[in-house]
């Protein structure tokens, strides 16, 4: 049973001045290296989840929480399937969309997604209006064949604001001369940078009444792209619209569509933090190299305790109780250090940047310059938790050997 005692004979050997300071810093070593460990661990996922949180933004500033589309590709009578969407309760927007694969010719020549929307509309389920390098998403009128372009698909193509894109559908039309490609040539009004190569080199808008033109949808849609008030309860919603639709129509969320992508996230998340752990690991281990001193220093003062009556379970608590003590000052000073180091990392670096004169993340390089971090409080008590575990199962064998010692033997000669 674990008494006091133990606990007040473990805190006065930690604070003990021991007779080999060798010792003392081995144990100083160990709790900086849990500190450092833990500041690391807090730092490093913090920032990995602001780059995730930063490109799930930019993704879905493009990609709708949900979509509804048909079976065979496209959706008549979507007037009434949008007036169902909406009284659901989570639903904030719903818009109608026409997607096609198509060829755009300008000074280049460049395959791209072309996507009709209703510019009205649009703006309930996407920020492509906030992401616009020049014009307006307002300038795609019914009629006018206006068209906005990624930036990096502009740059491709070769044109700038003003300038004559021909677009190819992916159909024929039979004229006197023969089969000839269906086209249509539309003005650049705008262009867009999201921030994602994916989508400014592989996206093309236009109103959606212009690519029904185009492509004869008439009065079929490809599908409605939804917006929820909560993105993460977008696979609950898509669950719950496909329960309430016919079987001719198939609900999506973004979670389905990006699955490779955040997977390949949440991996590399568990990967580093796998890493970064052994640091913690390696301090650990020293706790024990720095108990098994101890406890080879104090053998005759754990022979006295065996003689004056203490039980072989109070000797491993008095050893448990001073490995844990360094490897709880050590996991606190490290929670602190990588919570203010978390909460600040993006002025830091900033700083570090104008000190030396270094541009770690160039503008012109990387589509994101700055160091995000997105600190989250279960993070950190979780590592912190691993932390206190590792050092205290790193207690077990030193305290097990201490309490092992035969006062005859460690007595003998005193």
């Amino acid at each position: 049973m674990f008494r006091p005692l133990e606990l007040f004979i473990g805190l006065r050997y930690t604070r003990a001045k021991r007779r080999n300071h060798f010792i003392s810093f081995i144990s100083l070593i160990s709790m900086l290296g849990i500190a450092l460990g833990v500041t690391a661990l807090i730092t490093v996922l913090s920032v990995m989840n602001g780059f995730e949180k930063e490109l799930r933004g930019r993704i879905l500033s493009m990609v709708s929480h949900a979509t509804i589309t048909g079976y065979r590709g496209d959706i008549s009578g979507w007037r009434e399937l949008e007036d169902h969407a909406r009284k659901h309760d989570r639903v904030l927007g719903v818009a109608p969309y026409i997607q096609k694969e198509s060829m755009l010719q300008g000074a280049r020549v460049a395959g791209a997604m072309v996507r009709g929307v209703m510019p009205a509309l649009e703006v309930e389920v996407s920020d492509v209006g906030d992401h616009m390098q020049f014009g307006e998403l307002s300038d795609l009128t019914q009629g006018s064949f206006n068209i906005v372009l990624g930036t990096e698909l502009a740059f491709a193509l070769g044109v700038h604001e003003g300038d004559k894109v021909t677009v190819f559908a992916p159909q024929v039309s039979a004229t006197p001369v023969g089969v000839m490609p269906r086209l249509k040539r539309f003005t650049v009004v705008g262009a867009f940078e999201i921030g994602m190569y994916e989508y400014d080199r592989g996206l093309a808008i236009m109103h959606m009444e212009d690519a029904a033109t185009l492509f004869r949808m008439g009065e079929t849609v490809s599908g409605l792209r939804l917006k929820l008030d909560d993105l993460f309860a977008a696979r609950t919603v898509a669950r719950e619209m496909v329960a309430d639709l016919p079987e001719s129509y198939f609900v999506s969320d973004w979670t389905r569509e990006h699955a490779n992508y955040f997977r390949a996230v949440k991996m590399e998340k568990t990967v580093m933090a796998v890493i970064l752990s052994l640091i913690v690991a390696v301090a650990a281990f020293n706790i024990v190299s720095t108990l098994v001193m101890v406890v080879t220093d104090k053998e005759s003062d754990i022979a006295i305790l065996r003689t004056l009556g203490s039980s072989p379970a109070s000797i491993v608590g008095i050893f448990m109780v001073q490995g844990t003590l360094i490897g709880v000052i050590g996991t606190l000073l490290g929670a602190i250090g990588g919570v203010a180091l978390a909460l600040n990392v993006e002025p830091l670096v900033a700083a570090l940047e104008q000190a030396f004169s270094v541009d770690f993340l160039a503008a012109d390089v990387y589509y994101i310059s700055d160091l995000p971090s997105d600190l989250r409080w279960h993070d950190v008590f979780v590592i912190c938790g691993i932390s206190f575990l590792m050092t205290a199962l790193a207690t077990l064998y030193p305290a097990w050997r201490g309490a092992r010692t035969q006062p005859a033997e460690a007595l003998r000669y005193e």
